[in-house]
């Protein structure tokens, strides 16, 4: 190599290893993506939590929520243990919710509640979230990694009127919530039933309606478990345990709500289950009658006469029942 090759060899490489200025630098932001941003101190930058909160403002008030966004964040940066900060929290979770981005913004939500109770925003920040939720319970798909479109959970669903119950179980949603919570059991799937998940509506219906008896959600919570109840007894074949629970129940809302006007409802139920456990009962009874078990089968006759003896089961049952004793005579 000549002298003058390792001269300019020499030059490259002191020329690389300086620092050298971009102009347009290429920025990354979680939950904004890429973006462009010049050399130096961005314009939107302030020194003074005030003016740098209402750069947000004005940006979110001209729906710019990516510059709302950055001037927020950096408000909660600079300035953490400020109202502002608790200001800017809340303009960030308001921005990630324009934007469609619902975890986010329910998490977002979420750390005002946490971080800052000073804020006198409860109510508020409760109606948000529950409007969140409800659009997940209609069917908004969640995102993997707050990214990518997936379908909808109604885990995660439950896990967001959950977080809202949790922060004031006595606040004006919360009622609404847990009656949400059951609905959203109903609307899942049991991947090995592929059936609604009945049992544990029902469950969340009756915490509604012990925890909410003075309030009129109390006495639709307590109708709506005997529904759930009996959804489920319709579904068990040889187990009508269920149907009982369903009964029990429409028989408490009968007595605690004389003056309801679903009380006719609820006693048509009443007739309609017990039915139900006397088919049960009958198809016990006649696996054991197939199987040559005269004494389990009397036994299940018997129980269709004694849980619905008007019914078109009880006049098979009566009837079995004198051809199993003339057989067992012979």
């Amino acid at each position: 190599m000549t002298r003058w090759s390792v001269y300019v060899v020499a030059i490259a490489v002191c020329w690389l290893l300086a620092p050298q200025r971009c102009p347009a630098p290429l920025i990354y932001t979680p939950g904004e993506g890429l973006r462009y941003e010049r050399v130096g101190e961005p314009s939107w930058r302030r020194t003074r939590a005030k003016d740098q909160l209402e750069v947000a403002q004005a940006a979110f008030a001209a729906k710019d929520y990516g510059l709302a966004l950055r001037a927020a964040r950096h408000t909660i940066h600079q300035w953490r243990h400020t109202d502002y900060a608790a200001e800017a929290q809340y303009l960030m979770a308001r921005c990630y919710e324009a934007r469609g981005q619902t975890e986010k913004a329910f998490k977002a939500y979420q750390q005002i509640v946490e971080r800052y109770p000073q804020l006198d925003k409860f109510d508020e920040i409760t109606r948000h979230q529950f409007a969140i939720a409800n659009r997940h319970l209609a069917g908004k798909g969640f995102r993997i990694w707050g990214v990518v479109p997936w379908f909808r959970s109604m885990a995660k669903t439950i896990e967001m009127y959950e977080q809202i119950v949790k922060n004031g179980r006595y606040s004006d949603l919360a009622p609404k919530a847990q009656m949400n919570i059951a609905a959203a059991h109903e609307n899942k799937k049991i991947l090995w039933a592929r059936a609604p998940d009945y049992a544990e509506a029902a469950r969340a219906y009756e915490l509604a309606a012990d925890r909410y008896n003075d309030r009129p959600v109390g006495a639709d919570a307590l109708f709506k478990a005997g529904e759930a109840h009996a959804r489920q007894a319709k579904t068990a074949e040889y187990d009508q345990s269920v149907a009982g629970l369903a009964i029990a129940t429409f028989s408490d809302f009968s007595i605690l709500h004389p003056d309801d006007s679903r009380v006719p409802d609820a006693q048509r139920h009443i007739v309609n289950l017990k039915t139900e456990q006397a088919r049960g009962s009958l198809r016990i009874a006649r696996f054991y009658e197939k199987q040559g078990r005269w004494q389990g089968a009397l036994i299940y006759y018997n129980e269709v006469l004694l849980k619905n003896p008007t019914s078109a089961y009880a006049d098979e049952a009566r009837q079995r029942i004198d051809a199993i004793k003339h057989r067992t005579a012979d």
